[in-house]
């Protein structure tokens, strides 16, 4: 079964300095149909304005992921970890037993475009880390590259949960397919461009719940299209 979440129809959060898409009930949106999917339990797509950003918060027992799709977001957190974020990097960040971080447009002339992502890890209180890691262009090119996995295989970063995380960039007409297991379930977000799945066209900012779906086909519909699948348990 195929369930399509449409970007218009997810909660909006617009600060000023922030402008916000949840697709799952976050902060002052709250829906009880969208909680969340299995494991999965955020993904916002934040454009922040120049020099502005998120300032220095707490997090605990989660899975946080920054995925940058255009501009530059710095980063700081409480184990001395400093960097800056651009496209193609995967930042992965596990809360455990507690951590600080900030996060702030690098640019002072630049927006920056990003999903964040909340992935409930398998146990709680683990020791918190910090992980970043560049997946060039080349690598998502009409395939669905690993980027997440909880054994870090094909040198992915490591997800402390039985989740699988694949990234690609389609062009016009070029077609990828993936096999679920049996009794695994999916999430596809599309982060820019336009695709085509088992006869559904999504746009950027469209999510589709896959259940009971043991083999799914995706095909670009435009030229640079983004894709990121969750295979969840």
């Amino acid at each position: 079964m195929i369930s399509i979440r449409r970007s218009q129809e997810r909660g909006h959060a617009d600060h000023g300095w922030l402008d916000s898409h949840h697709t799952f009930s976050f902060a002052d949106y709250q829906d009880p149909r969208f909680m969340g999917f299995g494991p999965l339990r955020v993904i916002n797509e934040d454009r922040v304005a120049p020099g502005q950003g998120f300032g220095t918060h707490g997090h605990r027992d989660m899975e946080i992921f920054s995925y940058v799709l255009a501009g530059a977001l710095e980063h700081k957190d409480s184990m001395g970890n400093g960097s800056v974020i651009r496209p193609g990097d995967v930042q992965v960040m596990s809360a455990g037993t507690g951590i600080r971080h900030s996060e702030f447009n690098a640019s002072r002339s630049e927006p920056v475009h990003f999903l964040q992502i909340w992935i409930i890890p398998d146990r709680e209180n683990i020791t918190p880390r910090y992980v970043q890691t560049h997946f060039p262009d080349a690598q998502k090119a009409n395939c669905l590259r690993l980027i997440g996995s909880k054994s870090g295989r094909d040198g992915s970063v490591i997800i402390h949960q039985d989740v699988e995380l694949y990234a690609g960039l389609l062009d016009e007409g070029a077609a990828v397919a993936h096999d679920f297991a049996p009794g695994r379930r999916g999430w596809l977000q599309v982060a820019r461009g336009s695709a085509a799945l088992q006869g559904h066209t999504l746009v950027a900012g469209d999510g589709a719940a896959l259940s009971a779906e043991q083999h799914i086909e995706m095909s670009g519909l435009a030229a640079g299209s983004e894709i990121l699948l969750f295979d969840l348990p």
